[in-house]
Formats: C-alpha cells, sequence, structure tokens
C-alpha cells in the first residue's frame, strides 16, 4: 500500500524506511504538516500517516475522502487531534500506536523531576562559568516523598515502578485502577485529594473532554505549596495560564513540561533565529523553577522502533482488514481512554 507521511522528520526516516520495508509498504516522506489544505497532497495515496500535532479534524479527513485515501494510521498514542466520529462518517478507518515504550517516557519523566530538584539545569550553566557557589541549589531527597500519579496505564504504571525504587509514597488517580500497582504499594484516591497531598504530581494520562483543563486555578489551589508539577501527557491536560499564576504566586514551586496547549507552533522545527510569538511559552521560559523539553518523552531508539513497526503492521493490517482491536480508534474506545 501506498502512504504519504505527513510531518516527516530526519530523526524517523531510518526508522520508518526500515520498517515499510519490512511489511512490504510503500512509504513517501514530507515535512509539510496535515491539515485541510494540505490534504489535496495525498492525491493517489490510499493510506496517510499523520503525527502528534497534525490535524486530523472533519475538514482535513473530507479533503482526504475527496483525495482517495481510505486510511489514516497515526504513529502516536494519543488521537486527540483527530475527528473520530468525522472519520467512521466518512469510511476511513483510523488506527493508533496504543504502546511503543512506556519506559521512554516515564523515564523522561522522572528526569525532569531529577533535574528541577537538584536545579540541574542552573548547575551546569553555573559551572560552566566558574562559578562553583552551592547558594541556591539546595534541593530535597525523593526518598520518602509522596508522588501523585494522574492516570496510571502502561506509562504510569512504569513512572510509579522507578519512583517505587527511589522509596516515595504513591498515590494514583485513573478511571480504571491497576491492580499491579497495589503491590508497589500505590494507593487511589479522589483528584482532589491526590492534589491535597502530594509533593509531586505527575500526569499521564490521555486528553478528552473530561482531562482538558483538569489542572487549573481550583486544582493548583487545592495543592500543597511548593508542589512540584510534571506533564509528559499532552499540553492542553494543563490551563497554562492558571499555571503562571500559580508560579507567581509561589504556590507551585516548580514545573517540568514536555508538552504544551499551543506546541503545534512550536514544536519538532528549529526557530532559533526567529522572534517567538508565543507570548504565553515566553513567559514560561523566563522563570527559573521551569524546565520545558519539546516533547522528546518518546525520543528513544526503542520507541521509534516500536512506533514504526506498529504503524506498519497497522498499514498491513488495513489491506487484509485485520488492525488489532487494541490499536483501532473508535467512539467507544474515546470514551473509555
Amino acid at each position: 500500500m501506498r502512504c504519504l507521511l505527513f510531518s516527516s522528520r530526519r530523526f524517523e526516516h531510518e526508522f520508518m524506511d526500515r520498517a515499510a520495508a519490512t511489511f512490504d509498504q510503500t512509504l513517501e516522506h514530507t515535512e509539510v504538516a496535515l491539515n485541510a489544505q494540505t490534504a489535496r497532497l495525498a492525491e493517489g495515496f490510499p493510506a496517510v500517516c499523520a503525527f502528534i500535532n497534525d490535524d486530523v479534524s472533519r475538514p482535513t479527513l473530507e479533503e482526504l475522502q475527496r483525495a482517495g485515501v481510505r486510511y489514516v494510521a497515526l504513529r502516536s498514542a494519543g488521537f486527540n487531534n483527530v475527528d473520530v466520529e468525522a472519520a467512521e462518517e466518512l469510511g476511513i478507518g483510523v488506527a493508533r500506536v496504543p504502546a511503543y515504550s512506556p519506559h521512554a517516557v516515564a523515564e523522561h519523566a522522572v528526569a525532569l523531576m531529577l533535574t528541577l530538584n537538584r536545579k540541574l539545569h542552573r548547575a551546569v550553566h553555573r559551572v560552566r562559568d566558574g562559578n562553583f557557589e552551592l547558594d541556591g541549589l539546595l534541593g530535597f531527597d525523593m526518598h520518602g516523598k509522596t508522588v501523585g500519579l494522574v492516570g496510571t496505564g502502561k506509562i504510569g504504571a512504569a513512572t510509579a515502578k522507578i519512583l517505587a525504587g527511589f522509596g516515595c509514597a504513591l498515590l494514583g488517580y485513573d478511571t480504571h485502577e491497576n491492580p499491579a500497582l497495589h503491590k508497589l504499594g500505590l494507593r487511589y484516591v479522589s483528584c482532589e485529594e491526590l492534589c491535597a497531598d502530594s509533593d509531586i504530581i505527575s500526569l499521564h494520562c490521555p486528553l478528552t473532554p473530561q482531562t482538558r483543563h483538569l489542572i487549573n486555578d481550583d486544582a493548583i489551589q487545592s495543592m500543597r505549596r511548593g508542589v512540584m508539577l510534571i506533564n509528559t501527557s499532552r499540553g492542553a491536560v494543563v490551563d497554562t495560564r492558571a499555571l503562571i499564576r500559580g508560579l507567581k504566586s509561589g504556590h507551585i514551586g516548580s514545573v517540568g513540561l514536555d508538552v504544551y496547549e499551543e506546541e503545534g507552533d512550536l514544536f519538532f522545527r528549529d526557530l532559533s533565529n526567529t522572534v517567538m510569538q508565543d507570548d504565553i511559552f515566553a513567559r514560561l521560559l523566563t522563570f527559573p523553577n521551569v524546565v520545558i523539553t519539546g516533547h522528546q518523552g518518546f525520543f528513544t531508539r526503542e520507541a521509534l522502533q516500536a512506533i514504526a513497526e506498529t504503524t506498519m503492521r497497522n498499514l498491513s493490517g488495513f489491506e487484509y482488514d485485520n488492525v488489532p482491536a487494541e490499536n483501532q480508534v473508535t467512539r467507544e474506545l474515546l470514551a473509555t481512554a
């Protein structure tokens, strides 16, 4: 099957092309992002492959259908950028990569915690400047601290296992409990109790109508003063303006972000020679207790290989009407994510 891969990045080519050859798929790359205006590029392709920040809304899907596209393969776990109902109405199959390497994102979340706690981002710059003073770099022992995990699926569970090794007390909030985490001593509580009792809060939930701006002014005010907040899930789970207010007041002690509400205009591109146009993001960058990475939590060799192989397997499954059920994006799946 011929497939046009939108938002293609150089770091993907090696993995995607190798997997395409293995599954006998014909893949073509374009750096152009998928949206209603660019969908016409898919003319003649029965399938397209979309990335995290591509626009797979109804207008885009309608244009894809006109171009003859019958399948959309997402090379991501999240599908909040897809109008699932429109895809069903238009008869366009959609599949995702539900699990690639939960360890990659979990390890990145913990790396953000350690960086913020021990002020590593500031310490490195000091030493390079010949400043070996320790004032302002005081951290705390992770051992004995309470970490609240919002979302305890594969990534949340992997994060819990790492933190259990540090000797952290674990709280969890999820619509579906993970029985395996009880053995780690994780205790499921309400979102309100998690916010009130956690020294560190780490977000690992999908973006749904129910989780959009889950972290808002009210949630922040219910947190312990000086709390550390980590988000490696989806940017819009956090109300960024509320986050800034919490930082300015000192109620939030530190923040680690690998995602951002409006990241589609920023991430996965080099803007180093341009003027920052996003005033909200620019404000975040001014805080010394904020560390932001550009959606790189998934960025390990193992994860990229798994993403490529699952994406190509989904394309092959489309051909033979044999996409694994857990990879299919349906309204039922959206409702229970």
